[in-house]
């Protein structure tokens, strides 16, 4: 502030010094303009109480040595009276514009500041392929921004600290505070809403599908760690770290899902295999039974018994032969619609159709069942995983743009078939 008023009364003595040197040839009239660049000059770099100063004290030093009597603070003409109250009308405006418009150039740097923060923090974490890199980049960046400890962590209703404090650096009251935000979802601690016995602040990190974890931020001097102007900075941060835990899960659920389907193949495979080799010895079996009984050679009953279990493995094999991966190749058609579960490709007359992955999901395990009713259950399993059986909104969404895209009548639908509090099912005509 002292540094701001010595420039404030530098600025004000120089336009007094100009005035003077004008004032003897050009009259008053152009001084009077000197001292609104003071004004302007407090109100973008100052802030508006320095610059209301300034518009006080330029009235009155031009009145001082621009109006007679001069060197007082009296009037005698009118002239000069409505000279000093225009001007001083004048300063006031003037001010509060400036001040404005450095208010709004400090906003625009403050949003421009978050941004890049908020940017940054994604660019850190596009880079990380699990949950622990995640956690370990998110702390670094919370500490480096709020300048505080940080931990996050996760579980219930014991956390476990996945980065930043150890876990025995908590007291028994931090851990019942965070357990107490990943079950309720708001946030808590010091400086924050809920008054309750800790040093820490922690905010809960929420996606779509509930509490994904838990962050905690403190400060050595007791200070709250967030202000409450910076909850909304924090609020972003927090989402960009939701999204990189809700990709990581996303990818290791799609590797999990792709190891599945390829260990699936494989075994398959070996099982057709294995029912192949075998067709041949139990069909020998099979006649060499036939033909003991036309002979009327044997125990009948003893023959009947082994015609049956030849009976029953022939059934089992053809059931593995039918589990051969090279039955996925032929595409299914229904109507117009013609689903190539081999080729990931949909069509539509002779249109390819893109679907979303979920979507895709959905119908390709249709498709291996045609006909057939699958639950609620198991479509959101083999999709979406088994962490989401119970989110059957997720399913509906699907169906619904698969019903969008692939139906004559999406309000009628003949292609893929709601049966109610079950599941569904793909008519086959």
């Amino acid at each position: 502030m002292p540094a701001c008023l010595a420039a404030l009364a530098a600025m004000i003595a120089a336009a007094t010094v100009l005035g003077l040197l004008i004032a003897p040839r050009w009259g008053t009239a152009p001084v009077a303009l000197l001292y609104i660049v003071p004004v302007l000059v407090a109100g973008i770099y100052f802030g508006f109480w320095p610059a209301l100063l300034a518009a006080i004290a330029s009235p009155l030093i031009f009145n001082y040595w621009f109006t007679a009597p001069y060197h007082t603070l009296l009037i005698h003409s009118p002239a000069d009276i409505v000279s000093v109250v225009v001007l001083f009308a004048v300063a006031v405006a003037t001010s509060q514009l400036a001040a404005s418009v450095r208010a709004q150039a400090r906003l625009a740097e403050a949003h421009a500041a978050r941004n890049a923060t908020i940017a940054g923090l994604a660019r850190a974490l596009l880079g990380c392929t699990s949950e622990h890199e995640i956690a370990e980049v998110s702390v670094r960046e919370l500490r480096a921004v709020f300048d505080c400890n940080a931990s996050l962590m996760e579980g219930a209703p014991e956390p476990r600290v996945l980065a930043g404090v150890a876990r025995e650096q908590l007291t028994p009251g931090d851990l019942a505070v965070a357990a107490l935000v990943l079950a309720s979802g708001e946030r808590a601690g010091r400086g924050v809403d809920r008054a309750v016995p800790t040093e820490w602040q922690f905010h809960p990190i929420r996606s779509g599908a509930g509490v994904l974890a838990a962050v905690g931020l403190a400060r050595d001097d007791g200070v709250p760690a967030v202000r409450g102007e910076q909850l909304p900075l924090l609020d972003n941060l927090l989402d960009q770290i939701a999204l990189a835990i809700e990709r990581t899960r996303l990818e290791s659920e799609t590797r999990e899902f792709a190891r599945v389907r390829e260990r699936d193949q494989v075994r398959a495979t070996l099982l057709a295999s294995i029912g192949q080799d075998l067709a041949g010895p139990l069909e020998a079996i099979g006649g060499a039974v036939n033909a003991l009984r036309r002979s009327g050679a044997g125990d009948r009953a003893v023959l009947g018994q082994l015609a049956s279990e030849t009976g029953r493995l022939e059934r089992y094999l053809a059931n593995l032969t039918d589990l051969e991966p090279g039955g996925d190749q032929q595409p299914l058609a229904i109507g117009e619609v013609r689903i190539d579960l081999f080729r990931r490709a949909v069509f539509r007359g002779d249109e390819e159709v893109h679907l979303a992955p979920r979507e895709y999901a959905v119908l390709a395990e249709l498709a291996k069942h045609p006909g057939r009713v699958l639950s609620h259950a198991h479509l959101l399993r083999t999709a979406w995983g088994p962490a989401q059986e119970s989110q059957i909104d997720y399913l509906r969404v699907a169906v619904r743009g698969l019903r969008q895209k692939l139906e004559r009548d999406p309000a009628h639908p003949e292609l893929i078939v709601n049966e109610p509090a079950v599941g569904y099912r793909l008519r086959l005509g």
